[in-house]
């Protein structure tokens, strides 16, 4: 794939969590770009190997992985594969996460009557494990995955960790407070990891996406037709840039954060990549 510049990542390891998904085939496809070893993990293993063929066949080197980033155990082995085939992890992307509709409201205020209402999901109808599951797996899985792969990283002055936060976690977004939550914790826990790891030469940012067009959030923006959906109209007339983003306008980010040379004391900061969207107050 193109990359906006490269940067030279040679005899770097690489591991994506969530590598199967759009957002972060993108970040598989740009490491490996810039020369790096990647290890694509995912939870669905025909969808890591597809990313990792499409990586070799472009004469990259990739490695699909079957991993739970909600099972220790299933990380380890991750792990143990990577470090047998590719060697000692030097960048970790915690791509894996996502929502759950159990963790979502219908409407985006509550409003008397509406607790009489069957077909509508209010804050009061939330289910605790449809929350929990949000919460699992986007901040523990983070952080187990951080907890197997970073033990590779002590003393690596050039190892960086990038998390994948969201533009919610700065506002949260109506009808989800679940992921908006969940994303918040990634933000604050990228920030503690930065101070924590900051005498091992660790390095721990994070990006904050806006809105992308995702296979998860598909049904959501868009109608049958293919048209917008109103959420999505909602969402664009919010967005001073006025569309949503390529997955590919998230990889300069990526790599700046990765280059020691050039983000080299940078640490603890979550950027937002998302067309004017945080800034905009709405009037």
């Amino acid at each position: 794939m193109q990359v906006p510049f490269k940067i030279n990542l040679e005899n770097k390891v690489a591991v994506v969590t969530g590598g199967g998904g759009i957002l972060c085939a993108v970040f598989a496809k740009a490491l490996a770009a810039c020369g790096a070893k990647v290890a694509v993990l995912d939870l669905k293993k025909e969808a890591a190997d597809a990313v990792a063929d499409e990586i070799n066949k472009s004469g990259g080197r990739a490695l699909g992985v079957q991993a739970n980033v909600l099972d220790i155990n299933s990380l380890k082995e991750a792990k143990k594969t990577v470090n047998e085939k590719m060697g000692k992890c030097d960048i970790l992307i915690n791509g894996a996460g996502g929502n759950h509709p159990k963790g979502n409201t219908s409407k985006e205020y509550f409003e008397d009557g509406d607790l009489d209402k069957e077909d509508i999901m209010t804050f009061f109808d939330l289910d605790p494990e449809g929350i929990k599951f949000v919460f699992d797996l986007n901040f523990i899985g983070t952080l187990l995955t951080t907890q197997v792969f970073a033990k590779d990283m002590t003393g690596n002055k050039e190892s960086s960790i990038i998390n994948v936060s969201s533009m919610n976690a700065f506002t949260p977004l109506t009808k989800i407070p679940a992921y908006s939550g969940a994303k918040a914790a990634i933000s604050n826990f990228t920030q503690w990891l930065a101070v924590h790891f900051s005498k091992s030469g660790i390095r721990v940012n994070a990006m904050a996406p806006g809105f992308f067009e995702t296979n998860q959030n598909k049904a959501l923006l868009r109608n049958t037709d293919g048209s917008y959906s109103e959420r999505a109209e909602k969402i664009i007339s919010q967005t001073p840039m006025g569309r949503f983003g390529e997955p590919e306008e998230l990889t300069g980010t990526l790599l700046w954060l990765i280059e020691p040379k050039a983000s080299g004391f940078v640490t603890g900061v979550i950027i937002p990549i998302d067309g004017g969207f945080l800034a905009y107050s709405g009037v």
